[in-house]
């Protein structure tokens, strides 16, 4: 992957939250880059960090330490001011549709909200571009007139994809934007985005719980857990055969609509994620790994790549991988 290929990159990027002794270690160094017109893939349980991560990349939240490079700048270096034309190109799909919009504004004046902020789509041209967003992601022109109570919970998300494509983005993160959605609704908003992917060549780190919405929709998969990346791999190979502990033990936890493929030996995770202020010693994993080592507790893995693309942070190379995600073990 040559430098022209990486539209944003994290280098060491870490965010503490409190002081003292024990800070809250949400995101200790990591590192990463998107590809253009990529879709990065973020899993892991709840307070691995992923929302931490996404926010810190559009600098909604400041990082600790580390680097995020973008468009020839660091913008972990970069104060508000000089963040502020970099806006537009930097956007985010927030997780709850209903806390996301104002219930006081139209949809014309959210939309055009993001339009007047970036002086975008001035004067006469501002209705048409309104209508324009709301009908590429499935809605009515005349819905711009509504409140956002009038909708449902899918046609509230569409409303905020159409918000983060008005301004034009080079990147968006998708933060776990299906969560808060009925199941029956999440396939609208998962083929909305995979058709804008594919018309505009969209940029965007997907964070998600659903890992079959994952294998759907992302080109690679990082996989977290306590602040720390424990296998990068494309989508393919890491279905297909998850190396790291930790992997298999989410797929294992995954519905399996085949109860013909459902095994009870399957590597289930056991217990609840560390305290992120007080994380394990050494591999952050191994006190709910079934394969740990002694000398898991004295070394934190390297992030070492194993075949072409996937990397996995594990001292054990002896585990018979799995044949695929839904094969018993």
């Amino acid at each position: 992957m040559s430098d022209n290929d990486v539209l944003i990159e994290a280098r060491g990027l870490r965010k503490f939250f409190g002081g003292g002794a024990h800070p809250v270690r949400a995101v200790d160094g990591v590192s990463f880059s998107i590809r253009r017109g990529e879709t990065l893939g973020l899993v892991g349980e709840s307070g691995s960090g992923k929302s931490t991560i996404g926010r810190m990349l559009i600098r909604l939240l400041d990082p600790t330490d580390g680097q995020i490079h973008y468009a020839g700048h660091d913008l972990a270096k970069l104060s508000q001011r000089q963040m502020r034309p970099l806006r537009s190109r930097l956007q985010i799909i927030f997780q709850d549709p209903y806390a996301s919009l104002n219930p006081r504004m139209r949809i014309r004046q959210i939309l055009g909200e993001a339009l007047d902020t970036h002086g975008l789509a001035k004067g006469h041209a501002r209705a048409p571009r309104i209508a324009e967003l709301l009908e590429l992601v499935g809605l009515r022109a005349e819905y711009a007139e509504r409140y956002p109570h009038e909708f449902s919970g899918g046609q509230r998300q569409r409303i905020g994809v159409a918000r983060a494509l008005a301004v034009e983005p080079d990147f968006i993160v998708a933060d776990e934007p299906l969560s808060a959605l009925d199941v029956s609704i999440q396939a609208q908003v998962v083929n909305l985005l995979g058709d804008l992917k594919e018309r505009f060549g969209l940029t965007m780190l997907f964070i998600s719980h659903d890992l079959d919405v994952v294998e759907f929709l992302c080109d690679r998969v990082i996989v977290l857990y306590l602040g720390k990346i424990m296998e990068v791999a494309p989508t393919r190979a890491l279905y297909n055969r998850p190396l790291h502990p930790y992997t298999r033990a989410l797929f294992a936890a995954a519905p399996i609509p085949d109860p013909a493929q459902r095994n009870a030996e399957r590597p289930l995770l056991i217990g609840d994620i560390p305290s992120p202020a007080n994380p394990p010693s050494g591999c952050v994993f191994r006190t709910r790994c079934a394969y740990a080592l002694p000398a898991c507790a004295e070394q934190a893995p390297p992030l070492a790549e194993v075949a072409p693309g996937h990397w996995k942070a594990c001292l054990r190379d002896d585990l018979n991988p799995l044949p695929n995600k839904g094969a018993p073990i």
